[in-house]
């Protein structure tokens, strides 16, 4: 994992995650998931440039599936955005940077 993108489990989501004082952009992924694959490149920037603002990280439903089944989580990838320990957002599937950027503006 890169230096500013989390790892987050189903140990840790609660602390990480739903107590966290800034939003939360969590990424669901696996590492056979092309699309998965794809669009990292695009989170690891938004982790850098939000860096300090919005806290980003990575779940693998393979390794925890106890907190992909707890929210839902049919088809990856699929990057939800927390304020306040809810879901604010939900983006599913492969999209462009600007679609990403827009909602974690909305939730700053």
């Amino acid at each position: 994992m890169e230096d500013n993108i989390y790892e987050f489990t189903d140990k840790n989501f609660n602390s990480e995650v739903l107590q966290s004082d800034k939003p939360v952009l969590v990424d669901f992924w696996a590492e056979w998931c092309g699309p998965c694959k794809a669009i990292a490149p695009t989170v690891g920037e938004i982790a850098s440039e939000y860096n300090g603002t919005i806290k980003v990280g990575k779940v693998n439903v393979d390794n925890n599936q106890k907190i992909a089944m707890e929210y839902g989580i049919r088809s990856i990838p699929s990057l939800l955005i927390f304020k306040d320990g809810t879901i604010v957002n939900q983006i599913v599937g492969s999209v462009q940077k600007d679609s990403i950027t827009k909602l974690l503006d909305e939730a700053l």
